[in-house]
């Protein structure tokens, strides 16, 4: 028999003990099962399919959701369950892919049924069961897949049919073992969400406890246990993420801490204001302004590379970091006194994408995690590192952040310095900066500001193109409007701007905005495409 530990075991409120994993078999949507399981205020990590079962149990789950994936489960080399992970009395949920190398694990049979089933597909409930309770008889689901499910194994109740899918759910509640072909998680499948909950709170017996009060409390107990009497320094840019992560270890640590603003030079326009007016004010955080602008753009000379340009950014960041907290200290007179940690607004997509979510592929690296120096002289401080966008906003609205900061567009650490796809140069960020000015008055001014989640404007200084301006020939830049609209930024897809809007935007960047002839519209979804182009 395998451990049963889950017995008793519940996730403490606002903790990450006893995480709900969802294990990555390659699906799209993985990051959104994660974001599903939180909106049911339950708390999930993501991890990949090759995790070793002792691994998954070292961080004591409180339950498992294995999720959906490309392979077919018979084709060589498809990933694999361990059937050990069903003895470890841990309660299980299988999404698609997920369902049939559950199915198959445990003696079930999988195969073609020659129908394959994409998009809407109509379900038949021919047993409720502890998972789809409360579901309708007929009901709309969202499905991808070309095998199925035949025959349940051994102690399952099929709970549902389809005309491609045999078998298009089941469960084995007293192994609190459950399992369906379609995805919940997506909001196209009527009672998805209610499929997840009746999983989570029947199932597996978690209650819903991951609330913002909640995260702030234990965060804030834990800052004060890391930190005791030691000075703290916060790097601030201003935006959403940097300025909850301050606001939320001010109310742990109080004067301890004193927030450093970089002006790296690569900032929108009337950024820099915004930080040491509003945020000050609002907030009565101690702010100490370094100007270095000089060396981040004498560091980013003749660099084109985007990893490169992320990677000598988080480098600058830092050493300004290490260069304010000196003058802090010899401002406070503490000739031996030394400033060891160092608060970053980090998130959940952030480490993900950065390739630091265990098994995580690395689509770019961030200037805070990937970016990252080897000889770093400060142990960081990352409240926010387990969260998404919209949580990070219900900790800022629970802190008492004004909402001109705390629903603010998100704006990306590096600043105008990835927006530009070439050599950032002086000449270069003023073009942008005046252009993106343009295209954000116009978006404010047709109230589109909560209908978007950003709009990255980018100037493509490589690029010239032909153009007629003033009856003479130019050779200008494009600029290129990235309107999009996310939950969370781990998928997005693009704004439809109303082209009204769009075409004073783009007559006033080409009329106003010298070395400019041409503005266009990127209407890429992510993915494929990352929001910001580098």
């Amino acid at each position: 028999m395998g451990s049963q530990y889950h017995r008793g075991v519940t996730q403490t409120p606002g903790s990450t003990e006893h995480p709900v994993l969802v294990v990555d078999f390659g699906a799209q949507y993985a990051q959104l099962i994660a974001r599903r399981v939180r909106e049911a205020k339950v708390y999930s990590e993501i991890v990949p399919h090759t995790m070793p079962v002792e691994a998954m149990m070292a961080k004591k789950p409180a339950a498992i959701i294995l999720s959906g994936g490309p392979s077919s489960v018979y084709a060589p080399g498809a990933p694999s369950v361990d059937p050990a992970l069903f003895d470890q009395g841990v309660p299980v949920m299988g999404i698609c892919y997920g369902f049939q190398a559950m199915a198959a694990a445990l003696g079930g049979r999988v195969a073609h049924t020659g129908v394959r089933e994409y998009g809407g597909t109509a379900v038949d409930v021919c047993e409720a069961g502890v998972l789809l309770a409360g579901s309708a008889q007929s009901q709309m689901t969202w499905m991808s897949h070309g095998d199925a499910v035949h025959d349940a194994p051994d102690g399952f109740v099929v709970l549902a049919t389809s005309p491609g899918s045999p078998v298009a759910a089941f469960e084995d509640a007293d192994r609190k073992l459950f399992g369906m072909q379609w995805h919940p998680e997506v909001k196209h499948s009527q009672g998805g969400q209610a499929a997840l909950e009746n999983f989570l709170y029947h199932g597996a017996g978690l209650a819903p406890t991951w609330t913002a009060d909640n995260v702030v409390a234990a965060q804030m107990e834990l800052i004060r246990e890391q930190v005791g009497s030691d000075q703290v320094i916060c790097g601030l840019s201003g935006g959403v993420d940097s300025s909850v992560a301050a606001a939320l270890v001010q109310r742990a640590i109080g004067d301890q801490l004193t927030c450093v603003f970089v002006d790296h030079g690569l900032l929108r326009e009337g950024e820099a204001e915004q930080v040491e007016v509003d945020f000050v004010q609002s907030t009565g955080v101690h702010l100490k302004v370094i100007d270095a602008r000089e060396q981040f753009l004498n560091a980013l000379a003749g660099v084109t590379d985007p990893e490169t340009k992320r990677k000598i950014i988080g480098r600058e960041f830092i050493r300004a970091f290490e260069g304010a907290a000196r003058e802090i200290v010899a401002d406070a007179g503490d000739k031996d006194g030394d400033v060891k940690w160092l608060v970053q607004g980090t998130l959940y997509p952030d480490v993900v994408e950065s390739g630091g979510g265990e098994g995580a592929a690395n689509i770019k690296s961030h200037h805070n995690v990937g970016g990252l120096p080897d000889d770093l002289q400060f142990q960081l401080i990352e409240p926010l590192r387990t969260l998404f966008k919209d949580e990070v906003r219900a900790v800022g609205v629970e802190l008492g952040v004004p909402d001109e900061i705390v629903w603010r567009q998100p704006f990306p650490g590096p600043g105008l310095g990835i927006r530009i796809i070439g050599e950032v140069t002086a000449e270069r960020l003023a073009i942008l900066r005046q252009a993106d000015a343009i295209a954000r008055e116009e978006l404010t001014r047709a109230g589109l500001d909560r209908e978007i989640w950003q709009c990255p404007v980018v100037l493509l200084a490589d690029v010239r193109s032909v153009g007629v301006q003033g009856d003479g020939r130019t050779y200008g830049h494009p600029i290129v409007l990235r309107p999009v609209s996310s939950e969370d930024a781990m998928t997005a897809d693009w704004s439809r701007l109303p082209y009204d809007v769009l075409s004073v935007i783009s007559t006033r960047i080409t009329n106003e905005v010298r070395d400019v002839n041409r503005v266009v519209l990127d209407v890429t979804s992510k993915p494929p495409g990352t929001i910001e182009w580098e």
